[in-house]
């Protein structure tokens, strides 16, 4: 059976093939195998912890707990664990409250009531702390935590006398504080006061000196500039000769330079004049010198563009020759290669009928392949053309055939003896035609005294033989 767990549900699979349990969001359930869907949503928990300090003073801390399981595989392992183990949502909460009172009442224990109310943060922040590392064995973990303010138990009023306690002192500290804000009011009343007479008499009395310091300084202030009018006065009438020395002086240089300009103008007219003139003249030539440029120019332009126009053609020409030659040996190329392919078919198929025809022709004769030569011989022919061949050969040919014997045909004596003389005699009676033999058929002719030495005379070839 295949299931599927919720968005904030697990999967606890145990029985067959699973050592422990498994966790899956989706699998297959075996037979064998049991699964169960656990919510791992985190739940709010309301509880009213009962605890006591170390002074035996008995107090109720209300709590409101957010607490779920930690979306990791081992603490959702351990959750799974306690939660095969617990029946109902009350006995988890009974669970929870118990881990929560334990601690609770063990960090309580080590605190008097005045710690505890004077520290009341850091002490929900310990039980915070506390708790926590307790669930984490179950795989659990605190979300949000709310531990609202300490009670009384029923028939105990500590905190009730702490917070009146308090309120009085409040009380107390707030008419302190009213009174010695009336006293700074009146005493500061009475400062100021005074401080306002002592700083108006202060006033009055730097005004008087100001007012002196101000007339004595006025009257320094009329001498000095009626001084400084005559120095004015003064140095404006020597910088006012002074000017028209320098003003005369300029006039006589103006003049100077104003005769000079003239002349200078005059003499730089001449010169504009010369050089306007000489630039019209350049003008002139370089103009004449343009219109026959142009004129050489456009001629040789034309001329050049039909030898252009030539060369163009030519190498039109020239290129399109090439193209037909080369497109006619393209041509001829792939038919030579066309016919190639197709005589190279023609031996193929020649030489596969050969070899089919050799096969059959050498299992007739059953192997024998000396046989089947033979007979392919003769069928075709192969002795008649040797005999021909050979006739050819000799064809023309005239040898000279000597046939000579021995003077005795060969023969022995009577007696049987002499056999070996007539065997001698035999043999230099065979030389003399053996000699001319060579002779007439090789043209080599031996010397005169090698025959006389090796063809003994008639009477020693008599005397032999008799």
């Amino acid at each position: 059976m295949y299931r599927v767990a919720k968005p904030n549900e697990y999967l606890v699979i145990t029985g067959y093939g699973i050592e422990d349990i498994k966790l899956a969001k989706k699998a297959f359930i075996l037979p064998g195998q049991k699964a169960v869907a656990i919510d791992i949503s985190p739940v709010n928990y309301s509880f009213d912890v009962q605890a006591m300090s170390s002074e035996k003073l008995p107090f109720i801390l209300p709590a409101v707990f957010t607490i779920g399981p930690h979306d990791e595989k081992e603490s959702l392992v351990m959750y799974g664990k306690l939660l095969s183990g617990v029946k109902s949502d009350r006995e988890l909460h009974d669970l929870l409250k118990g881990v929560i009172e334990g601690e609770t009442r063990v960090l309580a224990a080590a605190m008097t009531m005045e710690q505890i109310f004077q520290g009341t943060k850091k002490f929900k922040q310990q039980v915070y702390d506390k708790v926590q590392s307790e669930l984490e064995h179950f795989g659990l973990r605190i979300y949000n935590s709310n531990i609202k303010q300490l009670c009384d138990m029923p028939g105990h009023e500590y905190f009730s006398f702490m917070g009146q306690r308090v309120q009085q002192e409040a009380a107390n500290q707030a008419k302190i504080d009213v009174a010695e804000a009336k006293f700074k009011g009146d005493t500061g009343a009475k400062e100021r006061e005074g401080l306002t007479i002592r700083n108006a008499a202060r006033v009055n009395a730097e005004t008087k000196v100001f007012e002196m310091q101000q007339a004595g300084e006025t009257s320094q202030n009329q001498a000095k500039i009626d001084a400084q009018t005559k120095i004015y006065a003064n140095e404006r009438a020597v910088e006012l000769a002074q000017a028209n020395a320098a003003l005369e002086t300029k006039k006589a240089a103006y003049q100077q330079q104003t005769k000079v300009a003239q002349v200078e103008a005059t003499k730089n007219a001449e010169i504009r004049e010369a050089e306007l003139s000489k630039a019209l003249e350049v003008r002139r030539a370089e103009a004449e010198m343009e219109r026959l440029r142009a004129t050489t120019l456009a001629k040789a332009q034309v001329e050049y563009e039909i030898s252009v126009q030539n060369a163009n053609a030519t190498l039109y020409t020239a290129q399109k020759n090439a193209e037909a030659i080369r497109f006619k040996r393209e041509a001829e190329a792939e038919a030579k290669l066309f016919e190639q392919k197709k005589d190279a078919e023609g031996i193929r198929a020649m030489s596969e009928a050969k070899a089919d025809y050799i096969s059959k022709m050498l299992g007739a004769f059953n192997g024998n392949y000396a046989a089947m030569q033979q007979f392919m011989m003769l069928e075709n022919g192969t002795y008649t053309a040797l005999a021909g061949i050979n006739a050819k050969a000799i064809q023309g040919l005239a040898p000279k055939i000597s046939v000579w014997n021995g003077m005795n045909g060969g023969g022995s004596s009577s007696n049987g003896q002499g056999s070996e003389a007539n065997a001698i005699a035999d043999i230099y009676s065979m030389l003399p035609p053996l000699i001319d033999t060579i002779h007439e058929q090789t043209g080599i002719k031996m010397p005169t005294n090698t025959v006389n030495t090796i063809i003994p005379s008639r009477s020693i070839q008599n005397q032999a033989r008799a």
